[in-house]
């Protein structure tokens, strides 16, 4: 149920001060010391960011899709760092046990990661299996009332702080692709997992991702998700549709910022004598940044109402996904182009968000698989229409 008008105001007015007082000014020493400070994790807890997407009754605050893409807008223009750490408690660490999940899981672990208390993680990728997730190998043995698990996970997000992890595991050897695939809910103290170093990337530091390893890791019949065997990668699809929504409208705050940012600069650094902000071809930077922005925007808020009003969004999803990461990307290639050899040092910030959007064309289905689900949603739509 949508909140009141008076009180989602009250919300996004608390989010966009905590935006520009507590987060913005400490994205230089996130990007510095590889970490977010632990006041601002406290403060995001007191807000109730862990649980924006998790119902009242587990005690969230139970938002729409339109109203967490309008909350998600005004987080993304701080670096996506403060996203990320949220971000897998919103989405796909919590949403497989929300739409799958039995009610003993629900009472369980809903609670605890709606508070931020536990933080959730979603373990799908694998050394050899990343876009082709249906090909994933760890595997899921029966042993008893129990499963032991074997394999390695890749690039986890929030791994090394995780307390729980929505692990995909192939239960069934005999059965070929995404047949056998079943959601297990898997404690980080479990013995039998581990987690690797955290990974060296090329941007978005502050945000941890490193491999999840599980050797002989027994794990009960009731850690399955919703308790049935075999579910686990229609699980999997199920959230990252609304995954790709949440990922849409971060890209969408970050390219404001982007865009800002460039504007500003451009209207105060001076060259031949007047603002840059005046030559023609900085405008033409600036009009076809403020161009995709807006039908990014458009986009996702339209995907948005459509999911709320109980539209199946798979395809719009994927719109928004490939449109909105590859926009991204293009304002900030414009914007540190604007800044000229200012762009290219970490003194400004649009230096650090060039590096930290390029991941948004990664992860939760690159460009190429967005483009794929897009081509075959639409074939499938034709041949039921004919």
């Amino acid at each position: 149920m949508a909140l009141d008008a008076d009180t989602f105001r009250q919300i996004t007015e608390t989010i966009d001060r905590f935006v520009r007082d507590r987060l913005i000014p400490a994205e230089a020493q996130v990007d510095e010391d590889n970490a977010i400070p632990t006041d601002i994790i406290s403060e995001m807890r007191d807000l109730g960011l862990f649980g924006l997407s998790i119902p009242e009754e587990y005690g969230g605050l139970g938002l729409t899709m339109s109203e967490e893409v309008e909350l998600t807008f005004r987080l993304g223009r701080a670096s996506p760092a403060f996203r990320s750490l949220i971000g897998t408690n919103n989405g796909i660490g919590s949403q497989g046990i929300l739409l799958d999940g039995t009610d003993q899981q629900k009472q369980k672990w809903l609670p605890r990661l709606a508070s931020g208390e536990i933080i959730g993680s979603f373990a799908l990728t694998e050394p050899d299996s990343g876009s082709d997730a249906a090909s994933i190998s760890l595997s899921a043995q029966p042993d008893g009332p129990d499963f032991i698990l074997n394999g390695t996970k890749r690039y986890i997000t929030n791994a090394p702080i995780a307390g729980l992890f929505t692990v995909m595991a192939r239960s069934d050897s005999t059965l070929q692709g995404a047949k056998g695939i079943t959601a297990f809910l898997v404690e980080a103290d479990t013995p039998g997992l581990s987690v690797g170093p955290p990974d060296r990337k090329m941007g978005q530091r502050g945000a941890k991702t490193a491999d999840v390893i599980f050797q002989d890791c027994r794990v009960p019949t009731s850690a399955i998700i919703g308790g049935i065997a075999g579910r686990g990668f229609a699980t999997a699809m199920k959230v990252l549709d609304r995954g790709r929504l949440h990922i849409s409208a971060v890209c969408v705050g970050a390219a404001e910022r982007l865009l800002n940012d460039a504007l500003t600069f451009a209207m105060t650094r001076r060259q031949f004598g007047a603002p840059i902000a005046e030559f023609q071809l900085i405008q033409a930077m600036l009009a076809d940044s403020r161009t995709e922005l807006y039908a990014a925007k458009s986009m996702v808020t339209d995907a948005a109402r459509r999911r709320d009003a109980g539209e199946a969004v798979s395809l719009e999803a994927s719109c928004c996904k490939l449109f909105c990461s590859e926009m991204v990307g293009r304002i900030a290639d414009r914007a540190v182009q604007i800044h000229g050899g200012a762009g290219y040092m970490s003194d400004y910030p649009v230096e650090r968000f060039y590096r930290d959007v390029r991941l948004f064309r990664l992860y939760e289905g690159t460009s190429q698989i967005q483009q794929l689900v897009i081509a075959r949603n639409m074939i499938r739509k034709h041949q039921d229409e004919l």
